[in-house]
């Protein structure tokens, strides 16, 4: 079984670029019984301590927001603790849709950040995840536009194409990864995993021959079309992970494929039972700082809140517009009313500048509406948030330590549990969701249930 093989460290652990792509890892490998925690920074001693015996330990950040410079910053002690923890794979979390840029969010300068990891060795890319729609074949990428929708190329994809701060332009993920510093990019086609079959130790060998090369390429993309590929790419990774350390690239593909490969291995034992997400006990509050298509439909398609828009352009300049907005929150809250905030949509395109601030400024409403309900002596025990950098700047604004698992709501949203050490906080239901991810209905099971 996997513990004998691990004997007290963990398999993997991931940094997350962002809070809602990092919960969807979590929600991946506690759904296959492994012991897991997501930490919203390098833990302390303490904490691990409080934490106990992990199989899989996640580090939540919000690197994809950051320019070079300071991801590298951010990054060193993450890859310190990395090598430290002995685990075998380690895992820098990237968006599906792989969407970055040369200034911000590079993911160039995260693999030159955690390459100590695993110096020796280039950086291994899993291009896709098909359970969210999310496809790498022959190394471009392609990406279903919300559940149920058609499939792009992601050069031409509604949303990302257009995205205000990383548009994606190029569809080749050795082109677009090539701009941001990751120039010789070998890959593991769709084509070569269906010769290959069941003949694990072919693959082996050409990851070995790319490796023993000169010079060592940057990275090896390994392509991922369907669902039947996540065990021969796992037992790939696995394999070659217990040689050395591995560092792994991209989505929760990559935590997809090692737990086919394990299950094909026989170290995994029964699934735990899902629990049912509860209707809510209390008051919920929603906050929808996401622009997107999808988040649209969801606030539309939304009939169990009492729904209020946050202004963009008063959010921003207007003294004292953000603690009216806290106020007329928690009153509802407080009234029993479930409540959903969303910012305006801005009648002109939003420069990268202005998407961070009205990010950091709807954080800070989060965190106050919070506080105004713990002061009327019934704090909030659920709460969602969609959109990226809006998730991880709320949750940071929040003083989380940690996140556990409690179910999944939809393909890529996750349900997680508070670790705080405010008692007012700690045991918060909390969901994290990036815009494109979700059912219409979504929102609503947060008040229901989705018993």
């Amino acid at each position: 079984m996997l513990d004998t093989l691990l004997r007290g460290k963990p398999a993997v652990v991931w940094y997350g670029d962002d809070f809602t792509g990092a919960t969807d890892t979590l929600a991946t490998v506690a759904q296959a019984g492994l012991r897991s925690l997501l930490f919203l920074d390098v833990p302390t001693e303490a904490q691990r301590a409080q934490a106990g015996p992990l199989q899989a330990i996640g580090i939540a950040g919000a690197a994809r927001s950051l320019p070079p410079a300071v991801m590298a910053e951010v990054l060193t002690p993450v890859a310190q603790f990395m090598a430290a923890s002995g685990a075998p794979l380690l895992h820098y979390k990237c968006c599906s849709t792989f969407d970055s840029a040369p200034h911000v969010g590079s993911i160039g300068a995260a693999v030159a950040a955690l390459r100590k990891v695993a110096p020796a060795s280039p950086a291994v890319i899993v291009g896709g995840q098909p359970n969210i729609g999310r496809f790498c074949a022959f190394g471009n990428l392609f990406a279903q536009a919300g559940p149920g929708g058609a499939v792009h190329r992601i050069d031409r994809h509604p949303t990302m194409r257009q995205h205000p701060v990383t548009p994606m332009d190029e569809a080749d993920l050795r082109l677009h990864l090539a701009k941001q510093g990751l120039a010789d990019i070998r890959l593991l086609s769709t084509r070569q995993l269906e010769l290959a079959g069941a003949d694990a130790d072919v693959l082996l060998h050409w990851m070995q021959a790319q490796e023993g090369a000169s010079p060592v390429p940057d990275a090896l993309l390994i392509d991922l079309v369907h669902e039947a590929q996540l065990p021969q790419i796992g037992a790939l990774l696995w394999a070659r992970a217990q040689q050395s350390p591995l560092l792994a690239v991209g989505p929760s593909g990559v935590e997809q494929c090692l737990i086919a490969g394990w299950r094909q291995l026989g170290l995994l034992g029964a699934l735990p039972v899902a629990e049912p997400l509860a209707p809510a006990q209390g008051p919920v509050l929603v906050l929808v700082g996401s622009l997107s298509p999808v988040s649209s439909q969801q606030i539309a398609a939304s009939q169990q809140f009492d729904k209020r828009e946050v202004e963009v352009d008063r959010l921003l300049a207007e003294e004292g517009y953000l603690s009216a907005c806290a106020v007329q929150l928690a009153q509802g809250l407080h009234e029993g009313r479930p409540m959903l905030a969303h910012t305006s949509r801005p009648d002109q395109v939003v420069d990268a500048a202005t998407t961070a601030a009205v990010a950091q400024r709807s954080a800070q409403l989060v965190a106050e509406t919070l506080r105004l309900v713990a002061a009327q002596g019934q704090p909030l025990r659920r709460l969602g948030i969609a959109g990226g950098d809006t998730s991880s700047l709320a949750t940071q604004a929040l003083g989380l330590w940690g996140l556990a698992f409690h179910s999944t709501l939809a393909p890529g949203v996750t349900l997680s549990v508070a670790r705080s050490d405010d008692a007012r906080i700690d045991g918060l239901e909390l969901m994290l969701k990036g815009g494109q991810m979700g059912d219409a209905q979504l929102f609503d099971r947060l008040v229901t249930g989705a018993g």
